[in-house]
């Protein structure tokens, strides 16, 4: 399958050729030439790389790389522009970028850097874990269930996601804002009340083994403590 690239860039010319090239060498790309709608075409989509401009009109790169960030902590980012200051280079390094590469560059370049981010993320993938033990429970993640002594609970979509979230952040703090965006697309008043109904959901679920809490950080999250 094709490695599907979210391209931001404002220049029309430019970001019309670089995609094209792009998709010459066999990726899929979505291009979006302003950073006010870049967030809402990113949560429409499946994205394997993220390659963002940073000079923007009404949202510029570093802002778009901070809210990606947040919603996904893993995806690649590759930051593209004119910049060359080091304050600006360390600011990309620090939201969490790949890469970094000030025009005009070499597109053999790009080419290379782009497939080199592919191949080690390939060599560090690690299948997704699909049962979770949970004290005296089992969670079969993809199954959507609970398991006590061979009796089942069933889990609605959002449950098994935000569980699985709990399951990945056991003992440790999941963050509420984290928690909202992955799951929810937002973190906004209404979703914030509806994720404290799914927790108080979980936490009747695994009651039965005293040793299982789903403590409330105030402010901050949750933690699964086991």
């Amino acid at each position: 399958m094709s490695v599907k690239i979210f391209l931001v860039e404002d220049d029309l010319s430019f970001g019309a050729v670089l995609k094209s090239y792009l998709e010459i060498n066999d990726f899929d790309v979505t291009w979006v030439n302003d950073g006010q709608h870049a967030l809402s075409t990113f949560k429409g989509g499946a994205f394997d790389i993220c390659i963002l401009d940073v000079m923007l009109p009404n949202v510029d790169g570093f802002t778009i790389g901070r809210e990606i960030r947040d919603i996904n902590t893993q995806i690649p980012i590759l930051f593209l522009t004119a910049k060359t200051l080091k304050e600006d280079i360390l600011t990309g390094y620090g939201i969490g970028a790949d890469d970094y590469i000030t025009k005009p560059f070499d597109t053999d370049v790009l080419i290379a850097k782009l497939n080199a981010i592919v191949q080690r993320r390939a060599l560090t993938a690690v299948p997704e874990a699909e049962i979770y033990a949970i004290g005296k429970y089992e969670f079969n993640y993809q199954h959507r269930t609970i398991i006590l002594d061979g009796n089942k609970q069933k889990l609605s979509p959002k449950e098994t996601e935000l569980l699985k979230l709990l399951c990945i952040h056991k003992n440790d703090l999941l963050p509420r804002e984290k928690a909202l965006k992955q799951i929810w697309g937002d973190d906004d008043y209404f979703t914030t009340r509806s994720m404290d109904v799914f927790v108080t959901k979980l936490r009747k679920y695994l009651r039965e083994d005293e040793n299982i809490e789903i403590r409330n950080i105030h402010g901050s999250g949750f933690m699964l403590i086991d």
